[in-house]
């Protein structure tokens, strides 16, 4: 017992020496072991923000032909068919980001209600002064939305003579019934039980349209697996609409959907510094910890069990035209299952010795063709065995077919020939603020991207052996990002990990299809619920 006890004592009196050495006290100590973040994370965190993260270095953006597939719509329709030939005997799965309050869909508007007074000014001198493009848009076009008629019912139920107002005041008091905390907080709440669409008979949330999806191509044998990442504060009302609508679903897709949810785990928050790289401390002397961002859910991934999982954010869903989504989602799925039968085979016939000289140039060939994996030139120098080592371990990896869209624009990321620190050069997803936007060679090539990354990813987690891979081991851990933030009027650091269809899929084994822009329809600002894709035929 005294032993036990003396282990115990020696681990702590280690973790306090670390503690010091990282300029942190023993308050600090409870204070990172209590909310259950690792010393080593800690120490790891603080050294980034000394040293900073190297930019990564484009070779050349991906495009058609040169790492995007491009399928005719015949080989979308074969590819859909042998997707749906071969899946009997798998468990899929639909894995839908959705921790994310709206607050950045109404930013505009509420900044529109900080800095208007509409006894001083009218809004549309208020567009003149802000200059302020968004905010015309929303007025001409509120009467499309779809909760244009629930806000304005209660309008007419608390504003007295509402009817007779001016236009300006209407309008305004509709923007503050809308975001205000006493009625229907929109910004406060998940995008995915805003009202987005709305049909003849009801009005849908995303999370609606999401389970509709289910349906028409994540099920097999009339069963599908439906899987939320969302805060812990905002699941009940999650399971307040699955509760309410999931049978109807089910009914009419003729499709047993079972739901599940998990939380943003705490033990990947990260530490902020102030601008000096020290760990910054609040008002009461406490470290500051912030989400790691989106590359945390791939622990929240992996502990997932399914051989297909279909990836899909929140708010990229559709009003109609659920077949036509249907068809390109089914249609990666089948390239995917498709190669992954060839990856299978090519490690079968390694595990059984089987596997001959030429046929080690077959693989050769097939890793270049269809996984744009470039084998070393010094390959051919290898042993026979250290050549067979060498495929297998490139093999035998986790498998993503991304699609992606033409790029129009949008903000964010895209796919990319990238050389990392062994001078090794592979597919990725790269997002702008992962380069070094001042070198003129490095901004010309992300200027000239064809594409863009939509998140539209089909995965494959379990290897030939029907094993389910750990995805931590395939993370490249030099790719995270630093944020500066402001926290109550002061500016931080803070560090997020690397994004989960960035830096955390890294070394998965990456297919880029060319898939149209129909499937791609993100409500990043409420404006864009005006658009065609959410608007009633």
């Amino acid at each position: 017992m005294s032993e036990i006890k003396d282990l115990v004592q020696e681990k702590s009196i280690d973790d306090l020496n670390k503690i010091k050495a990282m300029g942190l006290s023993e308050q600090d100590f409870e204070q990172i072991r209590e909310h259950g973040v690792s010393l080593e994370n800690i120490k790891k965190e603080l050294a980034i923000f000394k040293k900073g993260i190297a930019k990564m270095e484009l070779v050349e953006a991906a495009t058609v032909g040169n790492g995007i597939l491009r399928l005719t719509e015949e080989e979308f329709v074969e590819n859909a068919s042998f997707f749906d030939d071969h899946k009997s005997n798998l468990k899929l799965l639909k894995f839908v980001p959705a921790s994310g309050a709206a607050s950045r869909m109404f930013k505009f508007l509420t900044a529109f209600l900080n800095d208007f007074n509409i006894e001083k000014e009218s809004i549309n001198a208020y567009i003149n002064r802000k200059k302020e493009t968004k905010l015309p848009v929303f007025i001409v076009g509120m009467e499309k939305l779809p909760f244009f008629e629930m806000i304005y019912k209660k309008l007419k139920e608390e504003i007295q003579d509402f009817d007779s107002l001016s236009r300006d005041y209407k309008n305004y008091y509709f923007i503050k019934f809308m975001l205000d905390a006493k009625y229907f907080d929109f910004a406060s709440k998940p995008k995915g039980i805003l009202p987005f669409h709305k049909y003849a008979t009801k009005i849908a949330t995303p999370i609606e349209e999401h389970l509709y999806e289910c349906g028409y191509y994540s099920s097999t044998n009339n069963k599908s697996y439906l899987h939320f990442t969302v805060s812990e504060s905002h699941q009940e009302q999650f399971e307040q609409i699955i509760d309410s609508e999931k049978a109807k679903v089910e009914n009419e897709t003729q499709t047993s959907i079972e739901v599940t949810y998990s939380y943003q785990d705490k033990s990947t928050d990260t530490i902020a510094v102030n601008m000096n790289d020290k760990a910054f401390r609040t008002q009461e002397g406490k470290l500051l910890f912030r989400p790691g961002g989106h590359g945390a859910l791939i622990g929240n991934l992996n502990q997932l069990d399914a051989d297909i999982i279909f990836i899909k954010n929140i708010d990229n869903v559709i009003l109609h035209n659920n077949e036509k989504i249907a068809l390109y989602k089914k249609a990666l799925a089948g390239v995917l299952l498709e190669l992954q039968q060839q990856i299978f085979a090519c490690l079968n016939l390694i595990d059984l010795y089987t596997v001959e000289e030429n046929q080690i140039e077959e693989i050769k060939k097939f890793l270049s063709a269809k996984l744009n994996v470039e084998v070393k030139s010094d390959f051919d120098l290898y042993t026979f065995e250290n050549k067979i080592k060498f495929l297998k371990n490139i093999l035998d990896r986790p498998i993503r077919v991304c699609g992606m869209v033409i790029n129009e624009g949008e903000p964010g990321g895209g796919p990319f020939w990238v050389k990392n620190g062994q001078k090794e050069v592979s597919l990725q997803i790269v997002e702008s603020s992962q380069v070094d936007l001042s070198n003129k060679k490095q901004a010309k090539i992300m200027a000239n991207a064809t594409h863009f990354n939509p998140v539209d990813l089909v995965c494959a987690t379990k290897n030939y052996k029907g094993e389910k891979f750990d995805l931590h081991q395939f993370v490249d851990e030099n790719s995270g990002f630093i944020v500066e933030k402001n926290y109550q009027g002061k500016d931080i650091k803070g560090y997020e990990l690397p994004g989960l269809w960035n830096g955390a899929m890294a070394n998965w084994l990456t297919v880029f299809v060319e898939v149209p822009l129909i499937t791609f329809n993100p409500v990043k600002t409420v404006n864009d619920l005006l658009k065609e894709a959410h608007q009633s035929l």
